[in-house]
């Protein structure tokens, strides 16, 4: 004769995780943008790749290969960091939240960050000939350190699931079932 004890208690557990993504695709001005982290990111990204075009461009050696190099890393900086606070702005990344943003950000600013990093180490070298090459430099090295913080907010933001622009509430229920004893 089998007992209570020779028969498993039978428990179930279920967990069920829904994510709800709370979006507003209208396109509408928010000013707001530039006070939060990645606005200010973005703000002193632009001023820094501004201010070392600027350097470089007053450099005797201006058309030497290496400022050359510094002057494409440091304009396509400004032109896509600037477009995508525009975008940011006026919620346009929001409109389109299906767009992998976090993702498409996070592989440029961790391209960046290499780019600077060279250009940055060539514009310091050619700074012992020349001192607007030398505040390019600086400029260029704070510049890496911003695009380097911006891409590891980036990858958290995309390891955690997170969307660029608007709110992903993901809520976890568990339930345990356990069936009588007989």
């Amino acid at each position: 004769m089998m007992t209570e004890q020779d028969f498993p208690n039978p428990q179930v557990t279920t967990t069920v995780t829904t994510s709800n993504t709370t979006v507003q695709t209208n396109i509408r001005f928010d000013p707001l943008y530039i006070r939060t982290i990645p606005g200010i990111l973005k703000v002193v990204q632009i001023v820094l790749n501004l201010l070392g075009f600027i350097c470089i461009t007053i450099s005797p050696y201006r058309y030497h290969s290496r400022n050359s190099w510094f002057n494409t890393v440091a304009m396509t900086g400004f032109w896509f960091t600037g477009i995508m606070l525009a975008l940011y702005l006026f919620h346009i990344i929001e409109k389109f939240y299906r767009i992998p943003w976090l993702k498409i950000e996070f592989c440029f600013c961790a391209l960046w960050t290499f780019f600077y990093l060279i250009a940055a180490s060539l514009a310091a070298d050619q700074g012992r000939y020349d001192e607007a090459s030398g505040a390019a430099a600086f400029f260029g090295f704070v510049a890496m350190v911003a695009y380097g913080y911006d891409a590891f907010l980036k990858f958290t933001g995309v390891r955690s699931g997170s969307l660029a622009q608007g709110e992903r509430v993901v809520s976890k229920s568990t339930s345990t079932v356990t069936s009588p004893a007989y």
